[in-house]
């Protein structure tokens, strides 16, 4: 066995003076940011509202979840779901010209500085806005939560698939090239059937962020479950506000594990 030589480290001023820096300005951040919150205590009713909302939970409003009208749970479900899979869908389509138009392999250094910005500027704005923007364009329900889920998911989703085809193997499109293969042939032909898996693994995953995105876009009128959540929790039915919870948490969970071993077999 060889005896280890431990070499004693000098210290350097100018690193220890950086990390000074660095955790002094992070410290100082906290606190600035702590200051500007207004903090009112607990309010007088929290501890009526906790035990109601517990009670909520342990005795649900099973009644609501057997309701198969379109004012019931299951419909509110279904519809989230389906607004979630729409929006993924289209989404999913529009990125792929937005990311190539990112992609700096593909079009350029200049070019792709142009995508790079449209990429970001798309999901600059949160769902709820967006929901907001396309209630007052298409009224309010389903069709403004597919829009809001859309154009959201397309600023993620180009990011991703741009990543994925900045690293991509270009060998086979050289080849393509040589051949005189045209700009269509080689798209179909070689980057996106080496992409595809990708592709298709970071739109299962952002289907699940989608589901918990639509969950919440009925708390503005954009179609969901949201809707009659915040009606029940307005109106203090706190058995409806607890089977509404427990449904979404059991949902959420499925389709993450569905969706998590999808991208296991694809990747």
């Amino acid at each position: 066995m060889t005896d280890r030589i431990l070499v004693r480290r000098e210290p350097n001023p100018l690193r220890t003076l950086y990390n000074i820096l660095n955790y002094g300005g992070l410290a100082a951040l906290v606190l600035w940011s702590s200051s500007g919150i207004e903090y009112l205590g607990i309010m007088q009713t929290a501890r009526g509202t906790v035990e109601a909302l517990l009670k909520g939970f342990v005795l649900p409003d099973t009644a609501y979840l057997a309701n198969w009208t379109k004012d019931g749970l299951p419909y509110a479900i279904v519809e989230t779901i389906a607004i979630s899979i729409a929006g993924t869908f289209a989404s999913a389509l529009l990125s792929i010209p937005v990311a190539l138009l990112a992609s700096q392999n593909i079009v350029g250094p200049r070019v792709s500085k142009l995508g790079k910005v449209i990429v970001t500027a798309v999901r600059t704005f949160p769902e709820l806005i967006l929901a907001l923007i396309f209630i007052s364009v298409v009224g309010p329900g389903a069709p403004a939560g597919i829009l809001a889920i859309g154009i959201h998911s397309v600023g993620m989703l180009a990011k991703l698939f741009s990543e994925a085809i900045e690293s991509m193997d270009m060998g086979v499109k050289e080849a393509l090239d040589s051949c005189g293969a045209t700009p269509m042939e080689v798209l179909f032909r070689a980057m996106l059937p080496e992409v595809a898996p990708e592709f298709i693994s970071y739109t299962l995953y952002r289907f699940e962020i989608n589901v918990r995105a639509a969950s919440t876009l009925g708390l503005v009128g954009a179609g969901g479950i949201g809707a009659p959540l915040i009606f029940a929790i307005r109106n203090r039915a706190w058995p409806r506000v607890g089977i509404i919870m427990i449904v979404m948490v059991v949902v959420v969970t499925v389709i993450d594990l569905v969706s998590g071993r999808l991208r296991k077999k694809l990747v």
